[in-house]
């Protein structure tokens, strides 16, 4: 049986930005990353950037000293509920580690922390098509968002700048 660390990052630990940014080129390499490496200007900036924040967690969870998974969360703010939220923009396990409830591990950790903060909610995008994610999101509790049925579902929509 393989045995699993899971820690909350700090990307001050070179071992903690090294996993991170390995595990998002890995993420970007799969298709439903994109199929294309993360660019060089945020592998050699997202490490600086992120540190420069205090409205990131990032946890990552390794198999000895092998990176294995991550979730990127970042707060933000519900108006309506005049509370924190965790919005979760990343979520990788890398291809050598799946089958192994580390999706499970990650939302555990995450939903600690949001409890923790106060938060009213978690949110995620996933895309339609990635019916693996879709399923262990259904099964940790995410749905689609609707305040009236009649008026259907929220979509995520995007404009590049």
């Amino acid at each position: 049986m393989q045995e699993f660390t899971t820690v909350v990052a700090d990307l001050k630990k070179k071992k903690h930005a090294e996993a991170y940014l390995s595990l998002m080129s890995h993420y970007a390499c799969d298709p439903m990353g994109g199929s294309e490496d993360i660019s060089r200007f945020a592998k050699e900036n997202l490490v600086s950037t992120l540190l420069k924040r205090n409205d990131v967690v990032i946890i990552l969870v390794f198999n000895g000293d092998k990176p294995a998974a991550l979730l990127t969360a970042i707060e933000g703010f519900s108006t309506f509920a005049c509370k924190p939220l965790f919005n979760i923009h990343d979520v990788v396990v890398h291809v050598d580690f799946r089958g192994n409830g580390l999706t499970t591990h990650l939302f555990e950790k995450i939903e600690e922390i949001a409890k923790q903060r106060d938060c009213c909610k978690i949110t995620l995008e996933v895309l339609s098509g990635n019916s693996i994610a879709c399923k262990a999101y259904k099964r940790l509790g995410f749905s689609d968002y609707q305040l009236d049925p009649e008026f259907g579902s929220a979509l995520f929509w995007t404009k590049q700048l």
